[in-house]
């Protein structure tokens, strides 16, 4: 099977995801892959490991975590953005990504993360969050958008 996606290092932060062939919208591109666990144990895990910020934990609706940074994938490269082209769907305990618009080859891979805190969002919680995807459109957070 053919190489649908590489990591590789991101205009945007860090490394990223790039697809290599045109992706179709709707087309299944990969699954988000990890050690799954409850949230208190990623959040002891992390704290343990003396990493700040940076994680790769994915929230499923039950409040368990796909921990990526455990015998995760390619997926845990995936960049935030405002204008997101893919989606995450959850299956079961899964997580699959797919594309929500055409992806050209050379695109950069990206999911609006719309993260969510357990501390009110003042400045200080906001700066730990800084979006930088230079989208049109940009919202500036990562955070998800209380809608009114």
């Amino acid at each position: 099977m053919q190489r649908r996606v590489v990591v590789r290092r991101s205009p945007v932060h860090g490394r990223g995801v790039f697809a290599l062939q045109a992706l179709e919208p709707g087309e299944r591109i990969l699954e988000y892959k990890g050690e799954l666990i409850a949230w208190q144990t990623a959040v002891r895990q992390h704290r343990r490991r003396g990493v700040s910020g940076h994680t790769w934990f994915f929230g499923l609706s039950d409040g368990r975590v796909i921990d990526g940074g455990q015998r995760g994938n390619s997926a845990r490269w995936l960049n935030h953005s405002c204008d997101a082209n893919c989606e995450a769907i959850e299956i079961g305990d899964r997580v699959f990504i797919h594309a929500s618009t055409m992806i050209l080859p050379g695109d950069e891979l990206f999911l609006d993360y719309q993260l969510v805190t357990d501390e009110s969002a003042d400045d200080e919680i906001r700066l730990g969050y800084v979006c930088r995807c230079g989208a049109p459109g940009c919202r500036g957070t990562m955070l998800a958008v209380d809608e009114p």
